[in-house]
């Protein structure tokens, strides 16, 4: 159940896109939003700049929260306020999302422009490899297209690889689509079918004909019964909660399946992907800076990233 809000803020128009996506949420799911805004420790002398600056944003966000409210024909607006902290930006958001018990961080990929900037790879990195709660990050250039506020019901895409660590989103599903409602949710699980290795082309030495295409389908053909018995097995599973599920298996026919989860997302008018920073260990896992990083940079919805718990070398990114 998510409770608390927490909504890092810069002072640019670029980190505020997260507001879009803020607002929606709060005003569906009844959540408490606390927009934190860290100051150097360089410019702590314009503190009183920096707390108005942070109390007038949580005006407009509690005024937009409200509004949503209004529209889904709801009495009471969650609590929207704001905060300073002084410090390093990625610590601050960690050490308040620690001691004030946030269970939800929704923040943009970048922030202010500059040396400062909040990149991928710089701010939203840092709190994403230690966030002891799930991260939500919203593109910026993807929010000022608008039209989130506009969902009736919303898509959540779960990409799965198959692995317990990938799963580990599965009670962050459950719990969203129960407090938002479920009938305002569907969920689709998806896991891309990925082909099988090149086998080494035989040489002129060899005499046996191989029929390498045969072969391929073969390996197609068993990788999508696989796939699909997987899915439909936690698809049952996830039934039995009273959630609307259904399930996908993908083909790869891209050259990575970061690209096959994009395009499947981009289809769905108003939708969030749900994923692990991590997945299968080697070669083929999710590791934060691979597939996660690829599909938040190349879709246009929102994505809520989870770090699973580590729990032995299994579990590390």
């Amino acid at each position: 159940m998510y409770k608390n809000m927490l909504v890092p803020v810069d002072g640019s128009k670029l980190a505020e896109s997260a507001f879009t996506y803020a607002k929606e949420l709060a005003g569906r799911l009844d959540t408490d939003v606390t927009l934190l805004h860290v100051v150097d420790p360089r410019d702590s002398e314009s503190l009183p700049m920096h707390q108005a600056y942070v109390n007038h944003s949580a005006e407009i966000v509690k005024r937009r929260v409200s509004e949503v409210q209004k529209r889904l024909g709801k009495k009471q607006t969650p609590r929207v306020s704001g905060e300073v902290a002084v410090g390093y930006v990625a610590e601050e958001i960690l050490r308040y999302a620690r001691e004030k018990g946030a269970d939800l961080i929704v923040m943009s990929t970048h922030g202010r422009s500059g040396m400062w900037r909040w990149v991928l790879g710089s701010v939203a990195d840092k709190v994403l490899r230690a966030s002891p709660v799930p991260v939500l990050l919203v593109r910026s250039e993807a929010a000022d297209k608008g039209g989130f506020e506009k969902w009736t019901d919303l898509t959540i895409v779960v990409p799965l690889d198959g692995s317990p660590l990938a799963e580990s989103v599965l009670p962050h599903v459950q719990a969203l689509a129960q407090q938002a409602g479920t009938d305002m949710l569907n969920v689709v699980l998806v896991r891309v079918c990925e082909p099988p290795p090149m086998a080494v082309v035989p040489g002129p030495e060899m005499t046996i004909a191989f029929d390498w295409q045969k072969l391929m389908d073969e390996n197609w053909a068993s990788c999508k019964r696989i796939t699909k018995e997987y899915l439909t097995g936690v698809e049952n599973h996830l039934k039995q909660t009273g959630l609307q599920v259904r399930s996908e298996a993908i083909e790869q026919l891209k050259a990575s399946v970061a690209e096959e989860i994009v395009e499947y997302a981009n289809k769905i008018p108003f939708s969030l992907i749900v994923m692990a920073t991590c997945g299968r260990s080697g070669i083929s896992r999710w590791a934060y800076g691979s597939v996660a990083q690829k599909v938040l940079t190349g879709s246009s919805s929102p994505i809520l990233l989870v770090r699973p718990a580590s729990t032995g070398e299994n579990a590390r990114c």
